[in-house]
């Protein structure tokens, strides 16, 4: 069974030369934090999608994918966001494509604490307050809003795989949450 989310160009690369490139360089991605954000524009809520694994447990992740060829990375932050969390969003990208932190994920665990068991992979990281409706879409179960608090608690941390529960945690202090 596979959990992937299928590829909207798969023009890009085929499977087979993806897996070979996925062997020989890192890969470019995006990430982002999905928040609400109260009046004033304190994070007031983060969300985090529920999916299964391909052992079907059930892990929590970010809006997250691939920089395809030639496309910008504001354009690669709309198509994931759009594609996770559909078309009424309304994502308020950032004036600027600076990254609040770029993590590196590698096949194996490191000094970095990220992991990616297909990839070494390099993922420049936002924080994407939305303002619309979210309907999860592709392989996401459920997005779930959580309070900053609620998203820290030890309980929900172990539920994020590959290190992205320390990623969320990075985003909130970046956004001047410290709990």
């Amino acid at each position: 069974m596979s959990v992937r989310t299928p590829d909207p160009y798969p023009g890009w690369l085929s499977d087979e030369d993806l897996f070979e490139a996925r062997g020989r360089l890192p890969m470019v991605y995006v990430e982002a934090v999905p928040v609400r954000l109260d009046p004033l524009g304190y994070v007031n809520e983060v969300g985090t999608l529920l999916q299964g694994d391909a052992d079907g447990n059930m892990v929590r992740y970010l809006v997250s994918g691939r920089v395809l060829y030639r496309e910008t990375i504001r354009a690669a932050l709309l198509r994931h966001m759009e594609k996770d969390l559909g078309p009424l969003a309304f994502p308020q990208l950032p004036i600027s494509p600076v990254p609040f932190t770029v993590a590196e994920y590698f096949p194996a665990p490191s000094q970095t604490g990220f992991t990616d068991d297909r990839q070494h992979a390099v993922s420049l990281a936002y924080i994407i307050p939305v303002t619309g409706e979210c309907d999860p879409r592709q392989d996401a179960l459920e997005l779930t809003w959580m309070t900053p608090q609620e998203v820290l608690s030890d309980n929900v941390q172990q539920e994020f795989d590959g290190g992205r529960g320390n990623l969320v945690r990075q985003a909130l202090a970046f956004s001047g949450i410290v709990l």
